[in-house]
């Protein structure tokens, strides 16, 4: 829609926020991943042990991301809060994914 009125700055900002939604999302996935091989590995032991990485990496993500939109709203302009939508559209297609498959279940 921004594209459509020729709104270029929000435009950019929109595709920016899905684009480090996305990576986000990538991040967290090979977190957990992380986490459950992991615990899987020590499923006998008394008190399982997280490896100090995953602490690391799951602080380092929010930094990244904070980062990087400071960097992209301070340098090239782009409105935060396009930014800041763009990053909601992965969990606006996700909620629509799922609706989609409430009304029409799997063929």
């Amino acid at each position: 829609m921004a594209a459509a009125t020729r709104n270029w700055a929000w435009a950019g900002g929109l595709a920016i926020g899905a684009v480090l939604a996305w990576f986000n999302f990538r991040w967290l996935r090979k977190g957990l991943d992380a986490l459950v091989a992991a615990s899987a590995a020590q499923a006998g032991e008394e008190e399982p042990r997280v490896p100090i990485g995953t602490y690391f990496r799951a602080v380092f993500r929010y930094a990244l991301l904070a980062l990087c939109v400071y960097v992209i709203f301070e340098f090239l302009r782009v409105p935060l809060a396009s930014m800041i939508v763009g990053m909601c559209s992965l969990g606006a297609a996700a909620i629509a994914a799922s609706v989609y498959e409430v009304v029409r279940p799997g063929k």
